[in-house]
């Protein structure tokens, strides 16, 4: 879905002032958040994490203004800077200003050496949640003119950020007030096989590196949701591979310990305390069922939520719906 992208060195600094007597326009700033959360994980991700924070037209000249926080979390496989080149949020944040609706977004890298830490906890991985709902959170209301407050703050993000949405508003509703999932990812609890977990014991670290998309997410999910600290191989993760050729329940169990459909009637007072919670899927999405099963719990619970079913598959119209769906969502339930 995204091309591969390196950043050059000034993709690193602030974009140049428009000249006189242009149109204010939002400002992409490149920036690097150290986060004690990731520090020490066996995986060897670092803390210095990059992170996108874009202001609105008019940040720069209106001093005394504070602003919400829109904070958006990307999808697995592709880096926080190759995201920005489908989603482009500076061009949302501009027609966002341009509908009278000014504020901040933020998307943090959610990448690792597995291409995803999945804004979960884990020794293997790191803490990628409290980097999110704490460190960043800190960072981006120390540095900038923010309303450093719950309700002027969101919580988005698609497939793998939207999965990252969930889990940390409803471990950490006192952060966020509203969220909007898009097209997320993991939600009902996986399911691994003998076969899979034989596999990815004996894949080397050539074959770690070389691995496509849907082989690498489950040694992704393994490191994140079943790690193994004391595991003497590279990837630090438990398969729970038995001699006689069976799985340990407990691989499965600790997956689906970390899926939102099991986790909702745990966390309902969190999710009935969200100001607003809206999610969306195209009608050709592979993460259709995943998400039915979601909103099937969040209904017998009684849970409030907007929901729309799209036309459109898991990433043709991401760029398109953070403008005129997302931002909007946003403007019309955050504290200015």
């Amino acid at each position: 879905m995204f091309r591969t992208f390196f950043a050059s060195a000034a993709a690193f600094a602030v974009l140049a002032a428009a000249p006189a007597g242009a149109q204010q326009q939002a400002r992409v700033n490149w920036v690097k958040v150290h986060s004690p959360a990731i520090e020490g994980n066996l995986e060897g991700n670092t803390a210095e994490r990059t992170v996108l924070v874009v202001t609105p037209p008019g940040y720069d000249e209106n001093p005394n203004k504070r602003y919400p926080v829109v904070y958006f979390l990307h999808g697995y496989w592709a880096p926080v800077e190759a995201q920005q080149q489908g989603f482009k949020l500076d061009e949302a944040v501009q027609a966002a200003a341009a509908a009278g609706n000014d504020l901040i977004m933020v998307m943090p890298d959610g990448f690792s050496k597995l291409r995803g830490g999945f804004y979960s906890s884990s020794p293997t991985v790191g803490d990628y949640e409290s980097f999110v709902a704490e460190d960043l959170v800190e960072w981006v209301d120390g540095n900038y003119r923010t309303i450093a407050e719950r309700d002027s703050r969101g919580l988005a993000g698609h497939s793998m950020g939207g999965y990252g949405t969930a889990r940390i508003a409803m471990k950490h509703p006192e952060t966020f007030s509203s969220i909007y999932m898009m097209s997320a990812c993991c939600l009902d609890p996986m399911q691994m096989t003998a076969e899979q977990a034989k596999a990815i014991e004996a894949m080397t670290p050539e074959q770690v590196a070389a691995a496509q998309f849907g082989q690498l997410a489950a040694v992704s999910t393994l490191a994140t949701w079943s790690p193994d600290p004391t595991d003497d191989g590279f990837l630090k993760v438990y398969t729970g591979l038995r001699p006689d050729g069976t799985i340990d329940p407990l691989v499965n169990q600790r997956l689906a310990a970390n899926s939102p459909v099991v986790l909702v009637p745990q966390y309902l007072p969190e999710l009935n305390g969200l100001e607003a919670f809206a999610m969306d899927i195209g009608d050709k999405d592979f993460l259709l069922e995943g998400n039915r099963l979601f909103r099937a719990e969040l209904d017998r619970f009684g849970v409030k939520y907007e929901f729309e079913l799209y036309e459109g598959d898991h990433g043709n119209r991401i760029a398109e719906r953070i403008r005129t769906e997302v931002l909007p969502f946003f403007g019309a339930h955050l504290d200015k």
